[in-house]
């Protein structure tokens, strides 16, 4: 996995894919004077499964769009299985299956109707049509809805036949824009599953979401952030990063009741450099003379006695929330007049960040 020119974060940036993919360079995506991506470059390995993340509103969709030819970009280049994607398109469109946001068949046809009416627009016909229908139900599991209209299906059996749909002219790329936002956590996990089963068949998966827990499952994640690709490789590797672990602090996981009063305490606590609330517990980032005892006498001032603090290192969430936080502090220092800018250890500077 590689990245070039973002201008941001990497992880080796020079390192190539052995078999790419997807190749992606400096590709750029304008509406009128809004950048929606800001020249990003990466490459996806044959084979792997590609986490896509980002704020909404930060070019994730855009940028699928762009690579499915949906939209044409404004500038840069990208290729998919050696095809450009402006030049060399109709080849593209047998390699690739799109699952967009949104379920975007027909809610009034049945979920036979609806695999033979992708089928056909793919040119499927016949014998042939018929037999990649049923590979496709018996594959999702789809046979006790078959003639139940796709409007009456729940949201992870619509998530399903849309994978179907999108899967019955045998693509060797699948692009799934949030493919499992509003199901449940069952249907989450089982949708995985197919798609580590079709990984495993030798077909790259592009995927955007929003839950850690799926991109900590995928090879290599990429970070946009406000049309700009920050970082981009293994999830081991990017825990690693300097921006995530600054030198003379550590990780402290604090589980304690009240979690909410709790992080607003940490807030006002000097050598607290970020605090943000996972479950019951809290993530900290502090300086490593901030001792146990001092947390602990902290939050027995606002009511909390009984406390459990551990050492951690960061999950893929921190790393996230840590490089958004110092892309915004940075923007912020370049709108700010000379002496009126914020330390860059002072907690308030994560507010927007950290307070979620």
């Amino acid at each position: 996995m590689s990245t070039q020119d973002t201008n941001d974060a990497s992880v080796n940036p020079g390192e190539k894919v052995a078999e790419p993919m997807i190749e992606v360079d400096r590709l750029t995506k304008r509406f009128g004077t809004f950048t929606a991506v800001d020249h990003v470059s990466f490459s996806v390995g044959k084979g792997s499964i590609f986490g896509f993340l980002g704020p909404n509103g930060s070019g994730k969709t855009t940028l699928i769009r762009m690579l499915c030819g949906i939209l044409a970009p404004s500038d840069g280049t990208a290729r998919i299985g050696g095809h450009d994607i402006v030049k060399d398109l109709e080849p593209i469109k047998d390699l690739i299956g799109y699952m967009s946001q949104k379920f975007s068949l027909y809610d009034e046809l049945t979920v036979n109707e609806n695999l033979i009416f992708a089928g056909k627009l793919y040119g499927l016909s016949g014998h042939e049509l018929n037999q990649r229908r049923d590979e496709m139900i018996t594959t999702t599991h789809l046979e006790p809805y078959i003639d139940r209209r796709a409007a009456q299906l729940s949201g992870g059996w619509r998530q399903r036949l849309a994978m179907a749909c999108s899967l019955m002219h045998r693509p060797t790329v699948l692009f799934l824009d949030e493919p499992t936002a509003g199901i449940d956590p069952v249907a989450r996990r089982e949708l995985w599953d197919l798609l580590f089963e079709f990984a495993g068949k030798g077909m790259t998966l592009f995927v955007t979401t929003h839950y850690m827990d799926e991109a900590e499952r995928c090879d290599h994640v990429g970070y946009i952030y406000r049309s700009k690709l920050i970082v981009c490789g293994e999830p081991d590797e990017l825990k690693q990063l300097p921006d995530v672990n600054p030198p003379g602090t550590r990780r402290l996981d604090v589980t304690c009741d009240h979690v909410t009063t709790a992080l607003r305490a940490m807030h006002d606590m000097s050598g607290v450099r970020s605090a943000t609330v996972f479950g019951q517990s809290m993530h900290l980032l502090v300086d490593e003379n901030v001792k146990r005892a001092q947390i602990e006498e902290q939050l027995r001032k606002v009511g909390i006695g009984h406390v459990e603090i551990h050492e951690m290192g960061p999950s893929l969430e921190d790393v996230f929330v840590e490089l958004s936080a110092n892309r915004t502090v940075g923007m912020r220092r370049l709108l700010q007049p000379i002496g009126d800018q914020r330390s860059e250890h002072d907690p308030r500077s994560f507010e927007n960040i950290a307070h979620r």
